[in-house]
């Protein structure tokens, strides 16, 4: 355990460099692993510790300064949109295959009133959540799903997802490329990527804080 947590923090402050040896190891296949990697944070509910916002960031930055050619910023930007969406579809599916046989009353913990209050929540803001938790680490991993618990209905959750999708990969793979390779952050770039890491989690705090209140 301890040494996948050293794994994963050396992975995190090093995005980049890890990203360049992928690229010289892989090739063109970078796609697919950024792909699956973006997938696998949105789509899957054990998943959310994988890198989003930072990961946008890094290779926002590579693209920037890639000569080979391997990263085409409009390219890559695509590519992750569509692992985006897809990965929240996925969640959705899932969370709404599971739904109705958790909350069918055998479960003490999971009551029909608990999901009859998400449905209600989703109805009312559902779109807003869907959209926003793409810029909040873990719970943009359990949006989705429990979208599809809630069954917030599929056309207007995928409206939201699309654009969400859109607008998250814009903002951070854009502001790698633009941002990334200014030499304040490019020679700080692991203290950089912790900053986006806790700079993204502190509304999460901030929102269990007044929940609990």
């Amino acid at each position: 355990m301890i040494e996948l947590l050293q794994y994963f923090l050396d992975f995190v402050l090093n995005l980049d460099s890890h990203l360049v040896e992928l690229m010289r190891q892989y090739g063109l296949w970078i796609y697919a692993i950024l792909f699956a990697i973006v997938f696998a944070e949105t789509g899957l509910v054990v998943t959310p510790w994988l890198p989003g916002d930072s990961l946008l960031f890094a290779v926002g930055t590579l693209a920037a300064i890639d000569t080979s050619g391997t990263l085409h910023a409009p390219t890559v930007a695509v590519f992750l949109i569509v692992a985006a969406i897809l990965g929240n579809s996925c969640n959705y599916a899932i969370g709404k295959a599971i739904g109705p046989p958790a909350f069918s009353g055998r479960y003490r913990l999971l009551r029909v009133e608990y999901l009859r209050q998400t449905e209600a929540y989703f109805d009312k803001h559902g779109g807003k959540t869907v959209m926003l938790s793409r810029f909040l680490p873990i719970l943009r991993t359990f949006a989705p799903f429990v979208a599809g618990v809630a069954r917030m209905e599929y056309p207007r959750f995928q409206g939201y997802n699309v654009l969400g999708a859109i607008i998250w990969v814009a903002i951070f793979l854009g502001g790698g490329y633009l941002f990334g390779n200014i030499p304040l952050v490019r020679d700080n770039f692991g203290v950089v990527t912790l900053m986006i890491i806790f700079g993204s989690l502190i509304p999460v705090v901030i929102m269990a804080l007044r929940s609990k209140r």
